[in-house]
């Protein structure tokens, strides 16, 4: 069984939706958690705190550095992800669009090396 990642993905500086609908996403995220549990692909899963609580670390040169913020400008953040074990990547799809679904964003999907 391969362990795939499903990422989620939110727009910098979307608009929060309003308390009610934060309110129904979390609890369609938590039946899909539920779900996958069931079916034994569980692994690991998280939510992330927003882009502005980034630290970045860069150790390549002599001197560490360590700078408030994300390593990249992008129109896109990290919010969240699942790590699932799937038997290929249309069952990790197939577990995307419900996770997709479930949390009212983009779900990008990316198996770790073996």
């Amino acid at each position: 069984m391969a362990q795939f990642l499903l990422s989620v993905h939110h727009g910098v500086g979307d608009p929060m939706p309003p308390e009610e609908e934060v309110q129904q996403m979390f609890a369609a995220v938590g039946a899909f958690n539920d779900k996958v549990r069931e079916a034994g692909k569980w692994v690991f899963a998280g939510g992330l705190e927003g882009i502005e609580s980034a630290t970045t670390v860069d150790a390549t040169g002599s001197e560490p550095v360590v700078v408030d913020g994300p390593f990249a400008e992008s129109k896109e953040y990290l919010g969240g992800f699942w790590v699932i074990e799937a038997a290929d990547l249309d069952e990790a799809l197939a577990w995307a669009r419900e996770g997709s679904a479930a949390c009212r964003g983009k779900v990008e999907v990316r198996p770790f090396q073996e």
